[in-house]
């Protein structure tokens, strides 16, 4: 059952960071204050979700104290996702055993950024081991539960910070996404997730091996202006970097509100490849679609015409060597040899898999992400498409427990049907832009995802914008209160 710790905010789009961010620049509301909230919030409604596995609380305090910068986000509290993203002096774990002693020693380059802009930086949140899951229920640090029904699962990889932002502990958070792990977690948990275009937000310092292709930074928000601030406040490559975005046209923020025109969006009703569709992932994308139809859109029905177990295959592989990598330097730093109990038995399961793998393998594995590319952007260049709409998921929230890291056997196609309609995208380079589309019979969100071409993420939030106007949502779980 789902706890019910404060009174229902069911009002869409209450104070989201950015208001917040307003209130604190007129002087309405004090940093301290704001901090002190954050605090108060994760200390009462986090035993219940485990969201949060580490806190900075005292050097929040103190940064708070000698004043933050005058940033566009000063004053709002944000955590950040356990994976792959340092926050010096938090431990590093990756929500795995083998790493659980790691400490961060330097801020990554989207944590500095963040600090910049003046958010206060409160924790870090729950993972699955090393992000190879589409729940959040790690060995290391146990089961993320979800807001809007603490039996079920919050999505993977992001689920910890999915599960801060939609019960109100902070407004925004920090997630990545190396084959859905910010969309599917914010169609599960009723919020934005926007994956944004390859090389637009920096990774360092971690190049995550091969698999720096194919993973993105960025956020999970309740709005979708709040989403647009947070990309303002990172994107941007370092010098140096293999991957970086086009310079967008101005600030993203501006993009949300700004009238799209009149666009030409494919429509998919059920998720690409073998995978069923649930009927309330479908009846998602017609709610969506029609509400794009109301508002002037043309739309029709379109394939992406990829194959998608090829795709998936392909991603799996590149994934499967980035693993094999950081286990064989863990180990080497460590001076041993593996041992029973480092790894979960389906990281291990991948691990064996990843074995196999031959180099001529892993060039055909990223041979096939430049066809994917290739093959999406046709739709936008020569089918003449702006944007695509589809299932964030072709499955509907499952319980916790029916992803189980435990039992590798299932999770080969158990893990894999919730990222059917997402990993592609990482594999394409495209932005794509989870928002939330009503509930199931449940009561449970479920999202439906927008697709744009490359360095295109003004066009999603444009019409997102759009939508989010047209047909709000709630900005937190019910029983929940929300900024």
């Amino acid at each position: 059952m789902t706890p019910t710790p404060g009174p229902a905010t069911t009002a869409p789009n209450s104070r989201d960071a950015l208001a917040l961010a307003a209130d604190i620049r007129s002087g309405d509301t004090d940093p301290a204050e704001v901090l002190e909230e954050a605090v108060r919030r994760i200390e009462r409604l986090d035993p219940g979700l485990n969201a949060v596995v580490s806190t900075r609380v005292d050097a929040a305090r103190a940064e708070v104290a000698a004043g933050l910068p005058d940033g566009p986000l000063r004053g709002v509290p944000i955590v950040i996702k356990a994976l792959g993203t340092d926050v010096a002096g938090l431990p590093a774990a990756d929500g795995s055993r083998l790493l659980a002693d790691v400490v961060a020693s330097v801020d990554s380059t989207v944590v500095q950024r963040y600090k910049a802009a003046g958010m206060v930086v409160l924790g870090t949140t729950n993972v699955p081991e090393m992000g190879k899951s589409t729940t959040t229920e790690s060995l290391l640090h146990g089961p993320c539960h979800n807001p809007w029904d603490t039996s079920r699962s919050t999505g993977g990889s992001s689920g910890g910070s999915a599960a801060a932002v939609a019960s109100g502990m902070v407004p925004v958070a920090h997630a990545t996404d190396g084959g859905g792990s910010i969309r599917i977690p914010a169609a599960m948990c009723g919020l934005v997730g926007l994956k944004p275009s390859r090389g637009r937000v920096p990774a360092w310092p971690h190049p995550s091996a091969l698999a720096a292709p194919i993973s993105y930074h960025h956020a999970v928000t309740t709005t979708v202006r709040d989403s647009a601030a947070l990309l303002d406040a990172v994107a941007g490559h370092v010098p140096g970097d293999a991957y970086g975005a086009p310079t967008p046209r101005r600030p993203f923020v501006e993009e949300v509100g700004f009238d799209p025109g009149v666009l030409r969006i494919g429509v998919m009703r059920t998720a690409p490849g073998p995978f069923p569709t649930d009927p309330e992932c479908s009846a998602a994308v017609d709610r969506t679609a029609s509400h794009l139809s109301g508002l002037g859109h043309e739309l029709a029905e379109v394939e992406l015409g990829i194959d998608v177990i090829e795709a998936m295959t392909a991603l799996g592989d590149i994934m499967g060597a980035s693993l094999r990598a950081s286990v064989e330097d863990r180990l080497a730093a460590l001076g041993r040899e593996l041992r029973e109990g480092d790894l979960e038995p389906w990281t291990m399961a991948i691990l064996d898999n990843a074995g196999a793998l031959t180099a001529p393998r892993v060039a055909r594995a990223l041979q096939t992400a430049q066809r994917t590319g290739w093959r999406i952007a046709e739709l936008f260049h020569d089918a003449g498409f702006d944007a695509l709409l589809l299932p964030t998921m072709p499955a509907t929230t499952p319980d916790l427990g029916y992803l189980d890291v435990t039992d590798p056997g299932s999770m080969w196609t158990r893990s894999s049907t919730f990222s059917a309609a997402t990993s592609m995208f990482n594999l394409s380079g495209q932005p794509a832009l989870s928002l939330p589309a009503g509930t199931d019979a449940r009561g449970m969100p479920v999202g439906g995802q927008r697709v744009a071409d490359y360095a295109r993420e003004d066009v999603l939030l444009r019409v997102s914008g759009q939508l989010e106007a047209a047909a709000p949502w709630a900005t937190v779980a019910p029983g929940y209160e929300g900024w």
